[in-house]
């Protein structure tokens, strides 16, 4: 094992000082879908000391696709993502401390978990999210790597706090499209190229090489062959409500925070409940089998109609499968749940 990361080692911006750097440093990874996924297990195979990965959903065969971590075996289960994924990281490299959540990413409890954290990865599907990871960034002083993937396009650009123009100085340059992996699908090249640049630069920044940090926004498309560098370093904004010298940090306060919204990417409607909720799994199968197909294990139970389907998280978080109205996922909410 002596020899485990010898060639990483023979990479001489990193070397035997960076391989120790390394093994000392904390990274969290919001989101172990496509791009949580590829990073979390090149960041663990370099030698990661610790990671920390945050996923609210589970294994689908949808998934399996892109999704590098995950198996069969997860799917038919529906195993939570974070659980999947700390088992084979584990299986890659026991050395690494790993600590897995099944939770929304939500600032509350993303604020839990900064301790020691050196660098997060976005590795998300909405916005909402990123924004408070953007706050969250800008006010701990935490560098931050986004990324995002869509069809064969992908996007990457890194955030350093008091260096660099934060995500939310970006909205005007940053281009927006209505495509989801649900409308114009991806495809799993686009998913390894973005999350093969955000692993790259978390690296040079746990082992001190900031200098080498691209500052530029970066997108490309990989079927078409393009490639760009957007030049944002003017975009700083003094007058921005996330990094400039007035900060208030907005996207941390409750009111500023999604509590039921629709999925991205899918036909779905995630509802969180005010405060989180144990419910007894062994009482509601009793209910609800009677009424449709009824499956649980130790972190969610799954309800199914020819209508929808509807899966309930230990913390009283609910996802609803098959609709996008949210007054109707509420109603649904509230007859099976009370």
């Amino acid at each position: 094992m002596e020899d485990r990361y010898s060639r990483q080692q023979l990479f001489r911006p990193i070397g035997m000082n960076g391989q120790q750097l390394l093994q000392q440093k904390h990274v969290l990874i919001i989101g172990v879908g496509a791009l949580g996924s590829a990073s979390a297990e090149a960041l663990v195979r370099a030698g990661i000391g610790r990671l920390t990965i945050v996923d609210r959903d589970y294994v689908e065969w949808s998934n399996l696709q892109r999704q590098q971590l995950y198996t069969e075996a997860d799917a038919h289960e529906k195993l939570p993502k974070v659980i999947a994924a700390k088992a084979r990281l584990q299986a890659i490299n026991s050395q690494v401390i790993i600590d897995a959540h099944i939770l929304d990413a939500s600032s509350p409890e993303l604020l839990l978990l900064l301790e020691t954290v050196d660098v997060m990865i976005d590795a998300t599907d909405n916005f909402d999210i990123r924004f408070i990871i953007n706050d969250i960034s800008t006010k701990y002083k935490i560098p931050w790597v986004y990324g995002s993937c869509v069809s064969s396009y992908g996007a990457v650009y890194t955030i350093i706090p008091g260096e660099t123009p934060c995500f939310h100085c970006l909205l005007d340059v940053i281009p927006t499209s209505t495509l989801t992996c649900d409308t114009a699908g991806i495809i799993s090249p686009a998913v390894q190229i973005v999350a093969a640049y955000q692993v790259a630069e978390a690296l040079k920044l746990v082992t001190n090489n900031k200098e080498a940090v691209n500052r530029k926004y970066k997108t490309f498309d990989v079927w078409q062959n393009q490639n760009m560098d957007i030049d944002v370093g003017k975009m700083r904004k003094m007058q921005c409500p996330c990094c400039g010298e007035q900060a208030i940090h907005p996207y941390l306060a409750y009111e500023n925070q999604t509590k039921l919204d629709v999925l991205c990417g899918r036909d779905a409607v995630q509802i969180r409940p005010p405060k989180a909720i144990q419910y007894n799994f062994s009482e509601l199968v009793q209910q609800l089998q009677q009424h449709g197909h009824v499956q649980s294990n130790a972190y969610l139970l799954s309800y199914e109609v020819p209508e929808y389907r509807f899966v309930l998280f230990q913390d009283g978080r609910v996802v609803i499968h098959g609709i996008r109205d949210e007054q109707q996922a509420k109603k649904i909410y509230y007859q099976l749940l009370g």
